[in-house]
């Protein structure tokens, strides 16, 4: 469905020197340098499939999607969509693909909501019986009936997300782009996307792409990942496989039944001799309770409980196994080192 091939973008920066003199000389005489955004990025997406792409704030990410989309257009590379690219045929490419951009609307601010969604039948020239067929479908899914006469700019967040969601829904797009599409939403309006979505991509077949910073999107709708970071892909794979791979992580907690005895625990002490780095090993205590951070390449659970219990005792206690968030801020800051191998 969608083929990424040695995906590459440059920007043209201009470089201003310090001072009055500097703003000056850049002014008539000014210096750039190449600022690789995106860096020879691979990767195909499977038809039906919903792929979280993921990274850190100027990663490339939106980058990438607006390249996707067609509104910005690679130094490099090439792109296949739905048998497409995106950059020739303008006109035919769109009305195969829904875009969300986060908290950017494509709706009219001044609008009733439904007479939005009458201006776009007429641009995506879509005829009367289907778009009734999908307005009902979208109503049910994304329960728009109860704001669906409202202004849009008198729009919830919540509700205005649901709105733009569903307008790039109206044409029964191929492909779905969704870019933070849960960004400032309350908990309950995020599982409720969610589930929109899920339901979406299992009832249509729809191909989507999601961007966003909110691991429970990832971990919730998607299987697999494409990771990016200072433009260059550093991870594609299945969530189960990186959680295998780099959940060397554990969790443990306890509640001490004598906070006394907490003064004999000296786990940086105990596990000098293992080579330690940063972040291999944290340790947190209020009153009673302690949470110990640790890596198990350096430090095996056996020996963590070993020690811990043969310095205290404990009322109760659980180990638990590194969540996504954790692996993921690890390989961003490079605590574990990701071949980029491409993954077909």
């Amino acid at each position: 469905m969608i083929h990424v091939q040695n995906f590459e973008k440059y920007f043209k920066k201009t470089v201003k020197q310090p001072g009055l003199m500097g703003s000056v000389k850049s002014l008539f005489r000014p210096q750039n340098e190449i600022v690789k955004a995106v860096d020879d990025i691979t990767f195909h997406v499977d038809k039906g499939e919903i792929l979280g792409f993921i990274g850190p704030n100027g990663a490339g990410k939106s980058t990438v999607i607006k390249m996707l989309t067609g509104i910005l257009t690679p130094t490099g590379g090439s792109c296949i969509i739905n048998g497409q690219d995106p950059r020739k045929n303008r006109k035919r490419y769109v009305k195969e693909i829904g875009v969300v951009f986060g908290q950017r609307t494509q709706l009219w601010w001044d609008l009733p909501l439904g007479e939005t969604y009458t201006v776009l039948k007429e641009i995506y020239e879509i005829d009367d019986a289907r778009y009734k067929k999908q307005m009902a479908f979208l109503d049910d899914v994304l329960e728009l009936q109860s704001f669906i006469k409202t202004p849009v700019r008198t729009l919830s967040l919540g509700q205005r997300m649901r709105a733009d969601i569903a307008a790039s829904l109206l044409h029964s797009p191929k492909v779905l782009f969704l870019d933070e599409p849960t960004i400032g939403l309350d908990v309950v309006v995020k599982d409720n996307i969610r589930k929109a979505v899920t339901y979406i991509n299992q009832e249509e077949g729809t191909t989507v792409i999601l961007t966003t910073h909110d691991l429970d999107d990832i971990s919730t709708l998607c299987k697999r990942i494409v990771m990016i970071d200072h433009g260059k892909k550093v991870y594609d794979g299945s969530l189960y496989d990186l959680k295998q791979k780099y959940g060397q992580m554990r969790e443990l907690n306890f509640e001490a039944a004598d906070t006394s005895a907490l003064d004999r625990l000296d786990y940086t002490s105990a596990f000098a001799d293992r080579g330690l780095e940063d972040g291999d090993l944290t340790v947190k205590t209020e009153g009673a309770m302690v949470t110990v951070d640790f890596n198990t390449d350096k430090i095996s659970v056996e020996h963590m409980l070993n020690y811990t219990l043969g310095k205290t005792h404990v009322k109760d206690v659980n180990l638990k196994d590194a969540d996504i968030e954790e692996i993921i801020r690890r390989l961003y800051k490079g605590e574990v080192k990701e071949e980029t191998e491409e993954t077909e």
